[in-house]
């Protein structure tokens, strides 16, 4: 993950995580199964979370795997992996070039996704592409970044998000009007178009470097985050409304720099409120009203850099700690931890081997909840003994399964997916109450129409065997 403008260098990094590695203390406090160890051919240091997919089955990205350049896998639900893509197959990479975020999905069942570099800009440095794929593998690239000599559309993209409208939104770390990010929106066709560049203001007050992708916030607008500029240069947290009207929210590192810098992405709550980490180690939530406070307890459960948060089924908040370099302070190795809604921070699992040289260790991203209830990640080391191409991993703590729209907000009439398990002979889907006409596509995923009347809240499918109530909840948008 990139930060400040700078390059990751996963040589350096496991050069000194490897020596940290052998010397790290074992201290469990849950016990994760590791799912997949990747081999190289099938995987090399996957970069953030899995995501479930119509099939049932598990995809994800990795920085290196494949022919060297990165790929696209697919896990099944047991651990099976298997390299559905090598980016760089095409000449002069026009298909992309080292996938640093994993891919999406999309409402009409495909993985939508970007890569860091590679495509055929008209410049020709490789400004990275958005693309789309089918869960086959089959690639199209629906834009280049960096088409310009100036890079104005953007340049080195770093994650999507999709919609209630239909269309995708994203970032880039440079690029733009002023060199320094941009905000895009592009839709399923590839009709592309910039919404905001950073650094348009003087002195970057507006934020600069863009690390992660937006959210879109319960009322309609995008919430996100920068690596840098502000009035402290160390990030902000910002606002762009449907209509294009941008603000910074927030200044991160303001006065002695206690409430963090430099944040990860951002999480809402059904309450509109906004939960994040920053990567100097602080937990933050930031109200519906716009005032900031710094969560207690946080940094006393880890070390090295924090990851972003997730918002589980229990209500809970869920991340890690990346392992970080040992130069820096970091352990090497990292954590996964939990934020109860009484701000109770809890370390979970600590990613120290136990004697076990096929542990993974140096988790990146977050953790994602499938519908089965458990919680999967990342690791970009460990796995085959001798070998250090990363890991997937389970963790279990006995949360109910459950089902997921795609996607998570949209009009009344408009048809989402709904993802699940065992969902063959389902009679009933409601959208907070309301029924809603619906078909059961397989085992795995059903297609619904938010119904007229419906109203943001939680959608229930009930299965033979119960109801599947939704995380997160279903917003109806105007």
């Amino acid at each position: 993950m990139q930060r400040n403008g700078q390059r990751f260098s996963p040589t350096l990094a496991l050069m000194a995580l490897a020596i940290t590695f052998s010397l790290a203390v074992c201290a469990q406090a849950q016990t994760v199964d590791f799912l997949t160890k990747f081999n190289g051919n099938n995987g090399s240091e996957p970069f953030g979370p899995v995501v479930q997919a119509t099939d049932g089955n598990f995809y994800g990205t990795t920085a290196h795997g494949g022919n060297g350049n990165g790929n696209v896998y697919r896990m099944t639900p047991s651990g099976k992996v298997t390299s559905i893509y090598s980016f760089c197959s095409q000449t002069n990479c026009a298909d992309g070039q080292t996938p640093e975020t994993p891919p999406i999905l999309g409402s009409d069942g495909n993985l939508y996704g970007v890569t860091l570099t590679g495509g055929k800009g008209s410049n020709g440095n490789g400004g990275g592409v958005l693309y789309k794929m089918t869960l086959n593998g089959r690639i199209t690239v629906l834009r280049v970044f960096c088409s310009s000599n100036a890079c104005t559309d953007g340049d080195l993209p770093t994650g999507i998000i999709l919609a209630s409208d239909g269309n995708f939104y994203g970032t880039t770390n440079y690029g733009g009007s002023a060199g320094y990010g941009a905000i895009f929106q592009i839709s399923p066709t590839g009709t592309y178009k910039v919404l905001y560049s950073f650094c348009s203001q003087t002195n970057c007050v507006d934020g600069a470097y863009v690390g992660v992708p937006p959210v879109q916030g319960r009322d309609g607008n995008f919430y996100g985050v920068t690596d840098g500029g502000g009035t402290d240069g160390t990030g902000v947290f910002y606002e762009l409304t449907e209509t294009g009207t941008y603000q910074v929210i927030h200044d991160f590192c303001q006065v002695t720099c206690s409430e963090g810098s430099v944040p990860n992405t951002i999480v809402q709550d059904a309450k509109g409120n906004f939960f994040g980490t920053t990567v100097s180690g602080v937990a933050f939530e930031i109200t519906s009203a716009g005032k900031y406070k710094v969560l207690p307890n946080f940094s006393v459960g880890g070390t090295g850099e924090a990851q972003a948060l997730i918002l589980a089924s229990d209500g809970n908040l869920y991340g890690m700690f990346g392992g970080g370099s040992p130069s820096d302070g970091g352990d090497g190795l990292g954590s996964i931890f939990e934020i109860s809604t009484t701000d109770e921070f809890t370390s979970l699992y600590t990613f120290c081997g136990c004697g076990d040289p096929t542990s993974g260790y140096n988790p990146e991203g977050t953790v994602f909840q499938g519908t089965d209830g458990n919680f999967y990640g990342t690791t970009m080391f460990g796995g085959t003994s001798g070998e250090n191409f990363g890991t997937v991993f389970k963790l279990s703590k006995g949360l109910s399964p459950l089902v997921e729209t795609v996607p998570v907000a949209g009009k009344v009439g408009k048809q989402v997916i709904i993802l699940g398990n065992d969902l063959t002979g389902s009679t009933s889907v409601k959208f907070n109450g309301k029924s809603a006409a619906f078909t059961v596509v397989s085992d795995t995923y059903i297609k619904a129409t938010v119904p007229a009347g419906a109203k943001t809240g939680t959608v229930s499918v009930v299965t033979p065997t119960g109801t599947l109530n939704s995380n997160p909840q279903f917003v109806v948008t105007k």
